[in-house]
């Protein structure tokens, strides 16, 4: 028995440890760009001045500050627990209803319009709305965050669920899988094709609105930081703010989204030819 068990234990653990390392493999090319964005970053410091645009380097000298300053760290966690918390609940709220939607036709045409509204109003005006609701609290980010990214997780949801292969379905099905156990196991790993795009578009929508909310409600945070530095023309600093931010959104998106998807997604790459199973 327990060499039966060290038998199923030992290609598991292999195959965790071999998507951990393609992950990491997988960061040289994110360097890469992050190399090709900074040439250009200096060449239009050498074109415009520092006025204009500070140098990559000095940038990085005034992130390094920040990153010693302790006031600086609870700007940016205001930040990151603003934008995390109003992503997870549109992921929560705008998946849900996608699935819902996906598995019903009639919900879908009639959510259909109401998203084309949603996602035609700029987030500007939902800042302003929710201003005069909830003043320059956390609610008023969560809200604008929650508006904004909700509509791109419930047409990614429910788009993955309208075009899962049925066939499928019917399989499990007749092997005695109940509902819930098909849609766990079937319908709702076929939704990553489309799901996962659009959680981490959600997420990269999280942050930038969470900033700019901040920055016109006057609600402190990464965006009140900004709002400082540009009454003090200090453009180091509003740069290494918009590092920090980024800094911030590739980390939770490195640690949170794609980890699930990389366990979600595991029987596409067995499915292919140099996959798990050859």
């Amino acid at each position: 028995m327990t060499t039966r068990r060290h038998g199923t234990l030992l290609p598991r653990l292999a195959d965790r440890i071999g998507r951990v390392l393609e992950f990491l493999w997988s960061g040289w090319a994110g360097l890469a760009a992050m190399c090709l964005l900074a040439a250009v970053w200096q060449a239009g410091h050498e074109a415009y001045g520092p006025f204009i645009l500070t140098s990559p380097v000095e940038t990085l000298q005034a992130a390094a500050a920040l990153a010693s300053d302790p006031r600086a760290w609870a700007l940016a966690l205001t930040t990151l627990q603003r934008a995390v918390t109003g992503f997870a609940l549109a992921a929560l709220l705008g998946g849900g209803l996608g699935i819902v939607a996906g598995y019903s036709p009639a919900t879908m045409r009639l959510a259909s319009p109401l998203v084309t509204v949603i996602l035609g109003v700029p987030p500007i005006a939902w800042i302003v709305l929710a201003m005069i609701w909830f003043g320059g609290s956390d609610a008023t980010v969560r809200t604008v965050i929650l508006i904004a990214a909700l509509p791109v997780v419930f047409l990614g949801a429910a788009r993955g669920i309208l075009t899962r292969d049925r066939g499928l379905d019917r399989m499990a099905q007749a092997f005695g899988a109940g509902p819930l156990r098909r849609f766990l196991s079937v319908g709702l790993r076929q939704t990553t094709t489309t799901l996962f795009p659009g959680l981490a578009l959600a997420l990269g929508t999280s942050f930038k609105v969470a900033v700019m909310a901040e920055l016109l409600a006057n609600a402190g945070g990464i965006g009140g930081a900004l709002a400082d530095a540009r009454t003090n023309l200090d453009i180091a600093n509003a740069l290494a703010w918009v590092i920090v931010s980024v800094g911030l959104l590739i980390a939770v998106e490195y640690t949170l989204i794609y980890p699930v998807k990389g366990e979600l997604d595991r029987w596409r790459r067995a499915a292919q030819p140099w996959g798990i199973r050859r």
